[in-house]
């Protein structure tokens, strides 16, 4: 029997689901305590509606923009997730092939399965690093100057994990990594595998490591500490996401780590008008946590976000079907995006406003 198409990022959840082991699906698709935030990501977008317009003589659409003044092809970038190698054996070189693909941008995590020197090496401009600030500054700092040489153009900062979020299936799976598998990038600083705990070894990891009194101090330090743009993730306030731009971020991305720290946070869409109105001026404003179709991008454009980053979706792909799958992924919602500007009444990301989502 033949087996039913891939057509959308439902069904790639659907089909990584079935290929994963239980722990690793628990990991990837989980969130928080009740998970309340992880939910409310995707159903904010969905209660949004779009008030499309009608002759509006659209013709071919044009999704490019920029990020940091470079160029993308689409405003949906791959946002840095943890473990691509618990997903497929090629793990993030997969994925940074499918951003070069697809001519975007791709934020690698700090917490890879491969080393950065390695991801770099196989992706485009623009390529990111992600990093968390450990307890002790030498790793941070070391962390830095290798993403600077390995070719990062920018250093995405994340500040929603002074500890991590109780993720109670981890908790109860003992969720630690296979054998074989590490922290590539912490691995020649020692602090590559994740202690033996009864329960998540990375609860335990974090603990251990990440430094839990972060303050605006620690972003001026890390500012005046590397050459290279620092965008700042995991923002949720307009208050706290202008205290940022002025402390030198030149970009923010609205995100609640996929409803992985704290549950009941607000979900990504109520909170990103506040945080492009307090902050837009200052510098630019990204948004994840929830995109789950090209409406959902429209929308986050619409409230005044410059790009999305996708996450889990990007995950499942590399799942189903490696390299392809994340393109696969990434092209699913690039033709999404394309078909809700045509029936909105937009030629280019420019004509999208806050008009579109009102009467």
């Amino acid at each position: 029997m033949e087996s039913e198409p891939l057509l959308n990022i439902a069904d790639y959840a659907r089909a990584a689901r079935g290929k994963l082991s239980s722990d690793v699906c628990d990991y990837f698709d989980g969130g928080a305590l009740d998970e309340i935030t992880l939910r409310e990501n995707t159903a904010g977008w969905e209660r949004l509606k779009l008030h499309y317009r009608v002759l509006a003589g659209v013709g071919a659409r044009d999704l490019s923009t920029t990020v940091l003044g470079q160029p993308v092809s689409m405003p949906i970038a791959v946002a840095p997730t943890a473990f691509h190698k618990l997903a497929c054996d090629e793990g993030e070189v997969a994925t940074a092939r499918a951003a070069k693909a697809a001519g975007t941008l791709f934020v690698l995590s700090s917490l890879s399965n491969t080393a950065m020197e390695h991801v770099f090496a196989e992706a485009a401009s623009p390529r990111w690093f992600q990093l968390y600030i450990y307890k002790d500054r030498q790793v941070t700092q070391e962390l830095v100057r290798r993403a600077e040489a390995a070719g990062a153009e920018a250093i995405v900062l994340t500040v929603d994990a002074p500890g991590l979020g109780t993720r109670e299936r981890d908790t109860r799976n003992r969720f630690r990594l296979r054998d074989g598998l590490a922290v590539e990038n912490l691995a020649p600083l020692g602090k590559g595998q994740m202690p033996e705990v009864a329960g998540s070894g990375l609860a335990a990891y974090v603990r251990e490591n990440f430094k839990a009194d972060l303050g605006f101090d620690d972003l001026d330090w890390l500012c005046e500490s590397t050459r290279l743009p620092v965008v700042v993730k995991g923002v949720c306030r307009g208050d706290d996401a202008r205290r940022a731009a002025e402390h030198g971020a030149k970009a923010l991305v609205v995100s609640n780590h996929g409803g992985r720290q704290l549950d009941t946070a607000p979900s990504t869409c109520e909170v990103l008008p506040h945080v492009v109105d307090a902050a837009g001026d200052l510098c630019e404003i990204y948004v994840d946590g929830g995109i789950r179709r090209g409406s959902d991008v429209l929308k986050a454009i619409a409230l005044g976000a410059r790009a999305v980053l996708v996450g889990r979706p990007v995950l499942w792909g590399l799942c189903v079907a490696g390299e392809q799958g994340a393109m696969s992924v990434l092209a699913i919602l690039r033709r999404e995006l394309d078909e809700a500007m045509l029936l909105c009444g937009c030629t280019k990301l420019s004509d999208i406003g806050r008009w579109l989502l009102a009467p």
